[in-house]
């Protein structure tokens, strides 16, 4: 039995696990599953690990992007430079080893190594890269979490400038009260790294100011459930170019399977 799941907390309806599930059974791999582990604490990861000897990845989202690096025992360059993680590689599991007596003895123990990697990046500058126009120079990013991390290092590395934009900003960031016409009309992407939307409060939206929305704004939402968040119907209706993140998650877990399978 080859074993993966997703972490984090709390787990409704999950991308992952129906992508991986519907992989494995076209793919006729039958001793493969994909299963939730809705873990409210990192702390928790060590029995979770020890209890389910068969896991060989996982992937991580929210609230644990960041926390679960201090678990890992090797972090991908690309990881480090984004300072998150939605996806480890478990290497198998092996007998630990103590000196008793002045002899070598194997205990009755095992601990996986654990590699993480974000393929929140990879996923993400895939699907933005072909909606890009000339005028798109600089971005704001809701929301300063784990995914907001992945964008940020995607828009460094296109040369694209950015403002964070949080509720509660720190050093640089703006707030949702400082948006205003001039904002918007220099900063002309906007992406959305915050869960408001998601099934099934899809009445809430980030509280940016809509009526300065123009034809010339590239609005990205991660959100893929439902497929047009009120953030992303609101910015259609100015006639703006929208997107969800449905494409990206399906890149990154693809990404996810290259490197469990590495």
């Amino acid at each position: 039995m080859k074993k993966f799941g997703l972490i984090g907390y709390p787990l409704g309806h999950s991308f992952s696990e129906k992508y991986f599930t519907e992989k494995f059974k076209k793919e006729n791999l039958k001793h493969y599953v994909y299963e939730l582990f809705p873990i409210q604490n990192l702390s928790e990861l060590p029995a979770l690990l020890e209890h389910q000897k068969d896991l060989c990845g996982l992937n991580v989202t929210i609230p644990h992007k960041i926390g679960v690096m201090y678990y890992l025992d090797e972090i991908d360059k690309d990881a480090q430079a984004i300072d998150a993680v939605n996806c480890i590689k478990v290497t198998h599991h092996h007998s630990v080893q103590s000196l008793f007596s002045g002899e070598l003895c194997k205990l009755n123990a095992y601990k996986p190594k654990l590699i993480g990697y974000n393929t929140d990046a990879y996923g993400f500058e895939l699907s933005l890269v072909p909606l890009l126009k000339s005028h798109h120079k600089n971005a704001l990013i809701l929301g300063n979490g784990g995914a907001a991390r992945a964008v940020k290092f995607v828009l460094e590395k296109l040369d694209i400038e950015y403002k964070f934009v949080s509720r509660r900003p720190l050093n640089n960031m703006l707030s949702y009260e400082e948006l205003n016409k001039n904002i918007l009309k220099e900063y002309q992407i906007i992406i959305n790294t915050t869960p408001l939307g998601t099934f099934p409060k899809v009445e809430e939206c980030a509280p940016i100011p809509y009526q300065f929305i123009t034809s010339k704004h590239l609005l990205y939402d991660l959100i893929y459930n439902p497929a047009e968040s009120l953030f992303l119907r609101k910015g259609k209706e100015k006639g703006a170019q929208i997107k969800n993140g449905e494409e990206m998650l399906r890149l990154q877990a693809d990404k996810s399977w290259e490197i469990w399978n590495s």
